[in-house]
């Protein structure tokens, strides 16, 4: 035996290694080469698994469906815990509209698919390809493979080769059609960027004004000889007092720090707590407590002690009792103040004000070890996956369905890892990926899966495109991509009155695209879409995966 036929012909192990590791590192170069400015990413993996099976490169079935699934389970588990903890925050804001919209474009682009098939353009598993790939969802092809191996074992290998092929044919315009759509909607009503960008910046900072500091000198006669943690804007946690100053000396605040006349009080908060506290013991100063001498220093530490998560501030012992004023709190890019409810989450960032002795026992409470924040916590992502496992083959039997719907590989994974992740921690294990970790675990999961889907529909795929019925899957994904997002930008703009640049980051979160959130904050000339990108792409996601499936499970007939 030749190396060549060793190394790339033969089945084994060595030669399934050696096959996509070929695959996946050439892909993944190719994905890096700008095409119109605009990069495949991963999803050239996908072409150059398609064109290694195109000239013979072949693995033997069951490796490649233990790699694929193995893969998808890697990627859909790493989604779930980057998008989980923002799911239900994304309903409970302002949200909810901009959501529903998003999941009017799934739905319709959905439904455009189904109804192709319907007419007779192209086969089931041919539709659910095209759609994934005029959407540039992957694991909405996912879910519909893992969806056509339970409904049809046997057919299991033919019908995904199909569907990767559809999911290819349709890929390339799903890249650019979102940016057409943005540019479409910004010609079609004669958008100014700039302006539109300002907008919304200024909306979204009165929607979430920050947290701010003020000086505030005790002049009212009804608080002197009162304790500062008795006054309801402070005891309420509105508003937390980091120093103050009285006789010329800056000092921390103790439990038995009491109001004088005369006394500076710094304080941190928003500014209608800082404006009630304001009221209750005097007026505004423009003294700068904070760049006074004295013995007061401020330090930020990262919650990485397992016995601080999911516990209050006050429940660590961090508050005057201890000399220690915890005035903020960062998660995932937000800030906020320490209300008396707020848990903390492995991970947090909580600044802390007071003597260096103070902090010294903040520090020891909290972990602060840049060593555990880097690490990932393996044991609990192999009984995350396990869980996900375990949901994925429950059955749900639904009427009017051939079979009970399982979440399977594709959805039972994603699922664990969304509850998991907004769990937190339980008892000693924490459910936190640091997001190199996180990313690692995505792009090797997605790399293993469209390397051997192309590798399973290469030997087809030429073909495919070279008839006239590949044309006929090109336009059909062409009008799932640019048709839906069309009509949105339109509905939005004429009777939502959304911003140009909401509408751009609702359009990317919709087809859960990050080279269209890039493409847009270049032309905006900022990241004003990305926070409505954030709100709506943990549905979107979740959406495309269960449409994938549903598709299949409601149109499949043997």
């Amino acid at each position: 035996m030749t190396l060549w036929t060793q190394l790339f012909l033969a089945p084994s192990a060595l030669q399934a290694v050696v096959v996509i590791g070929l695959v996946a590192a050439t892909g993944l170069a190719l994905g890096r080469l700008p095409v119109a400015g605009v990069r495949l990413g991963v999803g050239g993996v996908l072409f150059t698994g398609l064109a290694a099976g195109h000239f013979g490169l072949a693995l033997d079935r069951h490796v490649l469906e233990f790699v694929r699934e193995f893969g998808l389970i890697l990627f859909v588990y790493a989604i779930g815990m980057q998008v989980g903890p923002g799911f239900v925050d994304s309903l409970r804001r302002r949200g909810l509209r901009l959501n529903l919209v998003a999941g009017g474009i799934v739905i319709f682009g959905a439904a455009l698919a189904a109804a192709f098939h319907l007419l007779g353009l192209f086969p089931l598993p041919v539709a659910v390809g095209v759609y994934s790939g005029a959407v540039t969802n992957t694991p909405s092809l996912a879910a519909a493979s893992q969806a056509f191996a339970e409904l049809a074992p046997a057919q299991a290998e033919t019908l995904v080769g199909q569907a990767g092929l559809g999911y290819a044919v349709a890929y390339p315009f799903g890249i650019f059609g979102i940016i057409l759509a943005m540019l479409a909607v910004r010609r079609l009503f004669r958008i100014d960027p700039a302006a539109e960008t300002r907008q919304l910046e200024t909306l979204l900072a009165e929607n979430a004004p920050p947290l701010t500091s003020r000086t505030i000198e005790a002049t009212l006669p009804a608080v002197f000889g009162r304790r500062l943690t008795e006054l309801p804007a402070i005891a309420e946690g509105g508003a937390v007092v980091s120093r103050v100053m009285a006789g010329g000396v800056v000092r921390p605040v103790s439990l038995d720090t009491v109001l004088a006349p005369g006394m500076l009080v710094h304080a941190v908060g928003r500014a209608e707590a800082l404006d009630a506290l304001g009221r209750e013991i005097g007026r505004d100063s423009d003294q700068d407590l904070p760049a006074l001498p004295g013995p007061v220093e401020v330090r930020s530490f990262r919650v990485t002690r397992a016995a601080a998560v999911g516990r209050t501030v006050e429940a660590l012992g961090l508050g005057p009792d201890h000399d220690v004023a915890v005035t903020r709190i960062t998660r995932a890019g937000t800030e906020f103040s320490p209300g008396p409810d707020v848990g903390l989450h492995f991970g947090d960032t909580v600044r802390c004000v007071g003597t260096a002795e103070a902090l010294a026992f903040a520090e020891a409470r909290l972990g602060n070890s840049a060593r555990e924040l880097a690490t990932p916590h393996v044991l609990p992502i192999f009984m995350g996956i396990l869980a996900g496992a375990v949901l994925g083959g429950i059955a749900v039997p639904l009427p009017g369905l051939p079979t009970g719907v399982r979440l399977g590989v594709a959805g039972g994974p994603l699922l664990a890892s969304i509850l998991l992740s907004r769990l937190h921690h339980f008892g000693g294990l924490v459910w936190y990926l640091p997001q190199s970790a996180n990313l690692l675990l995505r792009e090797i999961g997605i790399c293993l899966f469209l390397s051997c889907v192309g590798l399973a529909a290469g030997s087809r795929f030429v073909a495919a495109v070279g008839s006239g019925q590949g044309l006929v899957w090109l336009a059909a994904g062409a009008a799932i991509t640019f048709v839906p997002l069309l009509a949105a930008g339109v509905f939005g703009r004429l009777f939502l009155k959304c911003n140009y640049a909401s509408s751009c980051g609702l359009l990317a979160g919709a087809m859960t695209d990050p080279p269209a959130l890039a493409f847009a904050s270049q032309m905006l000339g900022g990241d004003a879409p990305a926070s409505v990108y954030a709100t709506v792409y943990p549905l979107a996601m979740i959406l495309r995966i269960v449409t994938g499936q549903l598709l299949v499970l409601t149109l499949f007939s043997g």
